[in-house]
């Protein structure tokens, strides 16, 4: 039965974002009382508009006014020492929120990256790559959407909200009320509505995720939907997505211009009141023309501040729809991981013992059932049998790229289970049938079997897998770039590649899956030396069809509907005319097997 996955809440996301945070913890400070010592400056200014005006209407009946035009001057020599002052932390503070974000969301990539590479092959097989790509760095531009909302819009909007409040009361707490009406029926219009509107928000998310992984899984298999002439199907297939992205979009969109509708209308109704009401107190003397001027400064600000604040909401719930996502691969656990204080495996002998082992990918479906078998250190043993046999799952759960259902795996007498992953794996090389190469050149791409080798180790272990003789041809060399997942090379030329990582890294046990399969005939001839050569003094488990392979082996383990049912060298198998692998030896005429 799968496990349900974990569902992220906003306080995940918050707690995820320090957990980056913290270790610039006093430039993240710097920044907030930068950004809010600019915004508490800000508010002088319209108290100096207010001086201003008051002085020259005071004044307007003067003959002399050459009187005032000092007191007016200074009051604007105080209005540019603010804005200086103000341009002055705003720049330091720019720059410093420039180099906090970037290195917090280089920080929140890694943990995912961290975190995300470490599940399991089961994860992997169940998510578009495209995907996964795509929550990464979503999750890095929902901090920065946040960060950015928080030091430019919600420190600046609460000191002007409190500021103007406190202002405005000290010369007409009726104003004061009438802001505070307003603005409390805007601020909990916007948030209810958009907190409603969340959940279009992850749909859209969600959407996006599922075409950018659609048209990543159709990019990679282009070769095969033009081979079956099924461009017409798969752009049927996205369009659909993408029109069904569009419409969820679309509403999203509308429920935004919603939201902009609303709180148009009670601006310019607020501020039709304000200025109706502010006639009628100036007309009676209760206010002057300076307190009129302050009062509509301070409104303008509000309301410009405020239409902002649906934006706010809306991409704080939109930047937690992006972070979503990925946060929720974050808490999902590992399925498989390390117990508690696990060891490090030490492989002397390099023997391998099933007892009793028992996996199935789901409670309904058991892939092997109870196996039990010991291979002998150095001894080489053949996997044979019909297609979902379990030969696969058999040599990945010597991986431990699964956990058992039921029984141990031991090497060397010690429980693959207690010991980590890491040191497990480092004594396993595996050359798997349809080896993948990253995007980097060849020389990187053989030393990754041993990262501190010498590129004199590399170029030996080449030779040995026969992989000089293409690449001498490359105009580049050694330094020419396999292109993704190495679609540059051939088939036979990736598999040499593979061998020559394994060569390289001269593990104890050696798990050869098919790697001859992608060879002719002559290139086949080449690689049996390297090989032999490889598999000398190792356990060497292989998955094999062929006859040149299968009967160099000690070994033969045939399998068969998830169970061991023959066991035993070649030649004594095929004395049995009735077992299983003798029926497929004459099956296939004796040259290929399974």
């Amino acid at each position: 039965m799968a496990k349900p996955k974990p569902t992220s809440s906003v306080g995940d996301v918050i707690r995820v974002f320090w957990k980056a945070s913290k270790p610039h913890f006093w430039l993240l400070v710097f920044v907030v009382v930068a950004f809010s010592t600019a915004a508490v400056l800000q508010l002088i200014n319209p108290l100096l508009y207010k001086s201003f005006f008051d002085t020259l209407t005071n004044s307007a009946a003067l003959a002399d006014k050459s009187s005032v035009v000092g007191a007016l001057t200074h009051i604007i020599f105080l209005i540019l020492g603010v804005n200086a002052i103000v341009w002055l932390i705003y720049r330091a503070a720019m720059f410093s929120v420039n180099h906090l974000e970037s290195k917090i969301m280089a920080r929140l990539k890694q943990q995912a990256f961290d975190h995300m590479i470490n599940h399991s092959y089961s994860f992997f097989s169940n998510n578009f790559t495209g995907s996964l790509v795509q929550r990464v760095n979503r999750l890095s531009r929902a901090f920065e959407k946040i960060m950015d909302r928080l030091v430019f819009s919600i420190i600046p909007l609460s000191i002007l909200i409190i500021g103007t409040c406190v202002i405005v009361w000290t010369i007409q707490p009726i104003f004061t009320f009438a802001i505070l009406i307003w603005m409390g029926s805007f601020m909990s219009f916007n948030f209810f509505f958009s907190r409603y509107k969340l959940k279009y928000d992850i749909a859209v998310a969600e959407s996006d995720s599922k075409t950018t992984g659609l048209l990543s899984d159709n990019i990679t298999n282009h070769n095969v939907i033009q081979l079956f002439t099924s461009v017409g199907y798969e752009s049927h297939s996205y369009e659909k997505e993408t029109n069904e992205q569009a419409r969820i979009t679309r509403l999203s969109w509308n429920l935004s211009s919603v939201v902009d509708a609303v709180q148009a209308s009670l601006i310019f109704v607020v501020e039709f009141l304000l200025f109706y009401v502010s006639i009628k107190y100036w007309r009676s003397g209760m206010i002057t023309i300076g307190t009129f001027v302050l009062i509509q400064v301070y409104f303008i600000n509000l309301g410009g501040r405020l239409w902002d604040f649906s934006r706010i909401v809306r991409d704080f719930y939109e930047a937690f729809a992006d972070a979503k996502e990925m946060i929720d691969i974050m808490l999902l656990p590992h399925e498989v991981k390390n117990i508690p204080n696990a060891g490090a495996l030490s492989v002397t002998a390099g023997q391998i013992e099933f007892r009793e082992v028992t996996f199935g990918f789901n409670s309904t479906r058991e892939v092997l059932s109870k196996i039990s078998v010991m291979i002998p250190g150095g001894q080489k043993i053949a996997l044979i049998g019909p297609s979902g046999a379990g030969k696969s799952t058999f040599i990945r759960l010597i991986l431990r790229l699964y956990d058992l259902a039921g029984g141990k795996i031991l090497v060397d007498g010690t429980d693959i289970h207690t010991v980590t992953q890491e040191s497990l794996r480092a004594h396993i090389s595996l050359v798997p049938q349809d080896p993948v190469l990253f995007h980097r050149s060849l020389m990187e791409n053989i030393r990754y079997g041993r990262k501190e080798a010498t590129d004199d180790d590399v170029y030996e272990a080449a030779r040995l897998a026969h992989c000089d003789e293409f690449v001498t041809s490359l105009p580049l060399k050694y330094d020419t770039y396999v292109g993704e997942r190495g679609i540059k090379l051939s088939g036979g030329e990736r598999q040499r590649i593979a061998i020559a990582r394994a060569i390289l890294k001269n593990a104890p046990i050696l798990i050869l899956d098919e790697a001859t399969s992608s060879l002719d005939s002559e290139s086949e001839a080449l690689i049996q030396d390297a090989l032999d050569v490889l598999m000398k003094g190792k356990t060497v488990l292989v998955i094999a069809h062929r006859l040149s392979t299968i009967r160099k082996m000690d070994r033969i383990i045939v399998m068969d509907a998830g169970s061991i049912i023959e066991d035993d060298t070649h030649e004594d198998l095929l004395k049995n005319e009735s077992s299983l692998y003798g029926r497929l030896w004459r099956l296939q005429a004796g040259g290929f097997v399974g």
